[in-house]
């Protein structure tokens, strides 16, 4: 690609969302470490929650077990809606890109250690899809960073991000919509929230979001 033509492709892209001023150096670093602790954080904790042996005697493991709060991460909305907000509050889409991906690399590399380490077994085919994911993610978040932004190629990509995550969150047919849990829902309602721009459009997105999964769900049964 020549010169001119990623000139002009920058400014195509930067017509839809134009990336905020560039940060120093220390902050950017700082920032980037804070997301992959983060992540890494968060891998601990869903690991050590799926291992949790709750005691219903206890006040704080019978909230964890109402809420089914052992299994919730090993739910896609809860890290797709994570990973949205990464990548839609990052800079740039070159830093969201590095975000995203080290948020991942972060959660699956402790939550793999952790479960050799503590629980005495090698997840690897189970995390070989995490994997993909992570190597997936930056390509992802560039896309996503996009939405948070005014225009209808903002709202294309708002719409699909919300078909992904009902997809996620709901079971549909071609005459039923229903919740997959409480959680679920507030899951989809955070990841509206993380993408709002304004009433109208939120409104239109939701809806053209729940229409496209309701449309795609006897080609994506699952």
């Amino acid at each position: 690609m020549s010169e001119t033509d990623q000139k002009s492709l920058s400014g195509l892209l930067d017509s839809v969302r134009t990336p905020a001023g560039t940060a120093g150096l220390r902050s950017a670093v700082l920032n980037s470490a804070l997301i992959l602790l983060s992540g890494a954080a968060l891998g601990i904790f869903s690991k050590w929650l799926d291992e949790l042996s709750l005691d219903s005697s206890i006040w704080w493991h019978r909230i964890v077990e109402s809420l089914d709060l052992g299994n919730v991460f090993s739910e896609f909305s809860v890290w797709f809606m994570i990973a949205a907000a990464v990548a839609v509050f990052s800079r740039s889409p070159k830093r969201a890109a590095v975000n995203t991906f080290l948020f991942f690399a972060g959660m699956c590399a402790a939550y793999h250690l952790y479960t050799v380490v503590f629980g005495g077994f090698d997840p690897l085919s189970y995390m070989i899809i995490w994997y993909g994911i992570t190597l997936l993610s930056p390509v992802l978040a560039v896309i996503c960073w996009y939405a948070k932004s005014s225009g209808i190629v903002a709202a294309a990509i708002c719409s699909l991000i919300l078909t992904v995550m009902a997809r996620s969150c709901f079971s549909t047919g071609w005459f039923y919509i229903y919740p997959n849990g409480f959680l679920n829902i507030l899951f989809f309602l955070g990841t509206v929230l993380i993408l709002h721009k304004d009433l109208k459009r939120t409104v239109i997105t939701v809806i053209s979001g729940l229409i496209l999964s309701i449309l795609l769900s006897p080609l994506m049964p699952f």
